[in-house]
């Protein structure tokens, strides 16, 4: 399983993430406190919006904590909103194509979790990809093919009905194929102006996700697991929810439900604590 964090406020040293805190992304990713891997060393990425419309992209195989590049980047890059991820392979050779966030236009998408049976699921899957989305399939990872589905789905007019389409199309491709339908997410993906995130399983485990404001001038980040290691210190998302940040006072958490969700999804909206407030 992966650790990864997104932010979106005022223009901040991607540094303040990746690697400054006491439990960063880069401490994650050789000691990671709420996942199934401790380690987390099959490659990174991070996705920053800066002037253009599209974001930048660097990403690559080596461990998080051993590439200098990755540090020195993050010290000189500033922005206003960026996704950052290490990476712990549950399936899919160790390869720059599979390492996240991944890129479409003015998207960007990185994930945690997994499609269960997913070597049984894939070709129908992907048989679901128009032909220029699957023409832009680099990699091999179930990630990768539940962003493509995602745009498939309409991510570009409406997140959450594209998210739900594409849980669904899970689903039906699991029954086809006569497995159970066993998902667990969780996500960040942005357009460069929204943030959204997911936390969704089809049992009782869905990943850890977290929302806190780094300072009560910064932004709002989402994170699998606390940057300061204080679980206290931060709002856990409840299973089965959708998060959509604006700006940084903003936040909405609302009820994801896809047609198997589990019987103990959230069903209201969550007041945010301290500086933040719930639409």
């Amino acid at each position: 399983m992966c650790r990864w964090a997104a932010y979106l406020g005022p223009q901040l040293y991607l540094e303040d993430v990746i690697a400054s805190p006491c439990h960063s992304l880069i401490a994650q990713s050789h000691d990671a406190h709420e996942a199934k891997t401790r380690t987390n060393g099959d490659g990174f990425g991070v996705a920053w919006y800066g002037e253009r419309d599209e974001p930048g992209l660097y990403r690559d195989i080596l461990p998080a904590w051993s590439d200098q590049n990755l540090k020195s980047l993050s010290r000189q890059i500033r922005s206003h909103l960026f996704l950052a991820h290490v990476r712990a392979s549950t399936g899919g050779a160790t390869s720059r194509a599979n390492c996240h966030p991944f890129v479409s236009g003015r998207w960007s998408f990185m994930h945690n979790g997994q499609i269960g049976h997913f070597d049984k699921l894939r070709r129908g899957l992907e048989a679901r990809l128009d032909d220029g989305l699957y023409a832009q399939k680099l990699g091999s990872t179930d990630s990768e093919l539940i962003f493509l589905l995602m745009l498939q789905h309409g991510l570009d007019d409406d997140a959450p009905t594209a998210l739900t389409g594409t849980v669904n199309a899970i689903t039906a491709e699991a029954e086809r194929a006569g497995v159970p339908a066993f998902i667990r997410l969780t996500a960040a993906f942005s357009d460069g102006r929204q943030l959204y995130a997911v936390r969704y399983a089809t049992d009782r485990f869905a990943p850890s996700l977290y929302t806190a404001s780094l300072t009560p001038s910064a932004g709002l980040c989402v994170v699998s697991e606390p940057l300061d290691g204080e679980a206290g210190n931060w709002m856990p998302v409840p299973p089965n929810s959708f998060v959509t940040v604006r700006n940084t006072k903003r936040i909405a958490i609302e009820p994801f439900m896809a047609e198997e969700a589990p019987a103990e999804a959230c069903r209201g909206r969550v007041a945010l604590p301290r500086h933040e407030t719930a639409e």
